[in-house]
């Protein structure tokens, strides 16, 4: 590593050779307003001006997220030339913007008032036209409101950057360009797979999900009996939303803040992940065992799933035909559940927590009712199980740890923690899978061969009894298309292959919290490399506390399949828990 020689304000310093200003004036104790860096390395154009500084051997004041250090540069930041600079760039940023703050679903965590309040930027100090607005509420996850948008481009990498996909870009030119899908269509006429990564990356409200807090409310209020379950990633990031440290498992907490707002029943999503397990690893094995397509891909994300329907349609025969987690216990739910405490399945009303975007248009694809009825009838985000929280007046931090209502699907196992990290529904797999090859449980419970947080493709070789598994896990569709592509070649070597829709699985879901260094002053520097890696650690150490920690050795799935559904994949477990898919436009022939 090379070191070059620096001033900031006159101090100097030694800094690695290659890093922006902006870089290395944090580096150095030094944070300049900016609203393009420090967030998942997303979109570094300097095009929005806020980072303004002065710096030797440059001509007039430069963009510091993109200028380059080099030796014996000297910088300046609070001169008044930089710091009036500053300002007027957010004044003019403000001047095209809708300032209808106190409305915003982003309030509280929005990153141009942040940059307004560090630079002083006054309100209207620049009046005049603004740019025509265009508002997409069309799509069942995302809204689109161009009056908020800044144009620093985040939401257009970050879609690139995870998915090679190019949904996002700039439409026009000059003051009536917009940030949209192409020729300015809906998300709801696009190829966008609804993750919600680029709700993420957005530093304003511009980019949201679509809240179904309304129907929950409306629900409660016509008297419904409305039950409500959490996916395992929630319980690993809501606690950010009320000052806990990335990585803090609040379970307890979560339980009785859902009780407290109304639910009739709140359950745990893991119980539909040990379900789903004894599906899908029985799907695994019939497919292994009797010629079946291979390799099997996992079906538990819905981004994952709508990208294969545009754009592997031909493959959609290697999915599994497991619904989702979620969507399983729904179903249970709405069927034996109701049936068990005598209600009529329309007046059950299911509402999932989750970290996910796309669970909003999973839960109304057709080819999930049952009977006709949703399996789901809302999907709220993490962000916004946080907003009803806090509206409530809960104080989230004085409420005591309570558990999972224990009724016909209380029990859950460490196998149905991990499928919120990339890599865990294929270990929680294994597990299960193993034991039925052996008859015996493996006396190491984990396969460390697939555990990883960060994006890209990891692949092990399981011998289990004499019998070689060739697996595969990936998360961002750029990591999904090769091995998708290798698939369609036929030269794909794996019999399992498990794929997130998100990088880094649903710990890094787009409906999870925020991570802004800019709103997290508590945690290290290096958050944003990190924060995956912690909440990933939250899951893993409560799969380690489970006593048991094998899906098919769960006390209540073994009685649900005993009382009612007979044995994984019988003509009932079909009706209720499999699915079907459907190539969509944009299907490559």
């Amino acid at each position: 590593m090379s070191l070059v020689n620096i001033k900031i304000e006159g101090v100097p310093y030694q800094v690695e050779a290659g890093l922006t200003i902006l870089e290395a004036a944090k580096a150095c104790g030094y944070e300049i307003p900016s609203l393009c860096a420090f967030n998942h390395g997303e979109c570094n154009q300097g095009s929005c001006r806020v980072c303004l500084v002065e710096a030797t051997g440059a001509r007039g004041l430069v963009a510091s997220c993109v200028y380059p250090v080099n030796e014996g540069m000297e910088i300046r930041i609070s001169t008044p030339k930089a710091t009036e600079a500053r300002r007027r760039s957010v004044e003019l940023l403000l001047s095209n913007h809708n300032q209808n703050c106190q409305q915003c679903d982003k309030n509280g965590k929005c990153e141009l008032l942040h940059v307004a309040y560090l630079t002083g930027a006054r309100e209207g100090a620049f009046a005049g036209v603004h740019s025509e607005t265009y508002v997409d509420e069309l799509a069942p996850g995302l809204v689109r409101d161009t009056s908020k948008c800044i144009l620093c481009g985040r939401c257009i990498a970050r879609c690139s950057n995870a998915h090679g996909l190019g949904i996002l870009g700039f439409e026009n030119r000059g003051f009536r360009t917009f940030v949209s899908p192409a020729q300015n269509r809906s998300f709801a006429n696009s190829p966008c797979i609804q993750c919600g990564q680029c709700v993420n990356v957005c530093p304003t409200g511009a980019l949201m999900e679509h809240s179904e807090i309304g129907k929950i409310d409306a629900a409660l209020k016509a008297g419904k009996h409305v039950v409500v379950q959490a996916a395992p990633a929630v319980r690993a990031a809501l606690g950010e939303e009320f000052g806990y440290p990335i990585g803090t498992p609040v379970t307890g907490k979560m339980i009785a803040a859902m009780r407290r707002l109304g639910f009739e029943r709140v359950y745990d999503v893991n119980f539909g992940a040990d379900l789903t397990i004894m599906e899908e690893g029985t799907e695994l094995l019939h497919r292994l065992t009797e010629g079946g397509v291979l390799p099997m891909i996992t079906s538990c994300s819905p981004g994952w799933v709508n990208y294969a329907e545009y754009n592997y349609g031909d493959l959609l025969d290697h999915l599994s035909s497991c619904k989702s987690p979620h969507q399983m216990q729904g179903a249970v739910i709405k069927s034996y559940w109701a049936e068990q405490n005598g209600y009529d399945p329309k007046d059950v009303f299911v509402v999932s927590v989750m970290p996910c975007v796309a669970k909003k248009f999973e839960r109304q694809r057709e080819q999930l009712k049952v009977n006709g009825l949703d399996d789901v009838d809302a999907v709220i985000t993490t962000r916004e199980l946080a907003r009803m929280i806090k509206r409530s007046g809960i104080i989230f931090n004085r409420l005591p740890d309570e558990d999972w209502d224990q009724d016909i699907m209380g029990d859950y196992t460490g196998a149905g923690v991990i499928f919120g990290v990339t890599g865990g529904v294929m270990e929680a797999a294994l597990r299960t899978v193993y034991f039925k090859l052996t008859g015996k449980e493996k006396e190491q419970i984990t396969f460390e061969e697939v555990r990883g947080h960060d994006a890209g493709i990891r692949e092990a070789s399981i011998d289990i009894n004499g019998t070689v598994v060739n697996v595969a896990i990936a998360s961002g569709m750029k990591s999904a298309k090769v091995l998708l592509d290798e698939i369609r070649e036929g030269t794909s070597k794996y019999h399992f292959i498990e794929i997130m829709g998100c990088p880094g699985g649903c710990i890094n879901g787009g409906g999870q919290p925020y991570v802004r260094p800019c709103f997290l002053p508590n945690e290290d520097d290096n958050i944003l490399d990190t924060y995956k890696e912690k909440r990933a650690k939250a899951l893993y150490s409560e799969d380690e506390r489970q006593v048991i920690r094998q899906s098919h050795n769960n006390p209540q799935i073994i009685e649900l399949y005993d009382k009612y559904l007979g044995e994984p994949n019988s003509h009932k477990a079909h009706e209720l828990l499999h699915t079907t898919y459907a190539a969509r436009e944009g299907f490559n022939d």
